[in-house]
């Protein structure tokens, strides 16, 4: 007589759970893009190294901003020629915001809004402001250098 092939044992319903749990917990991390997990981490690798220029400085409307995504910057009027700039990377999860409105920088991850004067957290969850930058207006353009 041969013997019987060894099999694997039937999965387990804990087992089977788990599983469908980490699918669904990776499912709702991809949900959730531009957000990382080290937010508290301030290391300068998000920060422009030298001056960055932005193009026209009259492309920031006043009593508002422009969010500069690919360079991870938001440049703010709250009046008439006073230029702001801040990391535009949240101080919650790190999500970079991605608008201006209502004189406020906001963040679409969570929800935080900050001050388009000075950075500051306005509603929450964000822990800090947004670091700032120095800004100038060089021949009718922006450029950016970090503080």
């Amino acid at each position: 007589m041969s013997e019987a092939p060894e099999t694997s044992p039937a999965t387990s319903r804990r087992t089977l759970l788990c599983g469908a749990a980490a699918v669904l917990a990776a499912g709702g991390t991809v949900a959730v893009t531009g957000c990382s997990s080290s937010a508290s981490s301030s290391g300068s690798s998000s920060a422009p190294k030298g001056p960055v220029d932005l193009g026209p400085a009259s492309a920031v409307p006043e009593g508002g901003g422009k969010v500069f995504r690919e360079q991870k910057i938001v440049v703010t009027q709250p009046t008439a020629g006073q230029y702001k700039a801040f990391s535009a990377k949240c101080t919650h999860a790190g999500c970079i915001v991605d608008q201006v409105k209502k004189e406020q920088i906001q963040c679409p991850c969570h929800g935080s809004r900050f001050a388009i004067a000075d950075g500051a957290v306005q509603d929450g969850p964000a822990p800090s402001p947004l670091p700032a930058y120095t800004v100038t207006v060089e021949d009718g353009n922006l450029k950016v250098t970090p503080s």
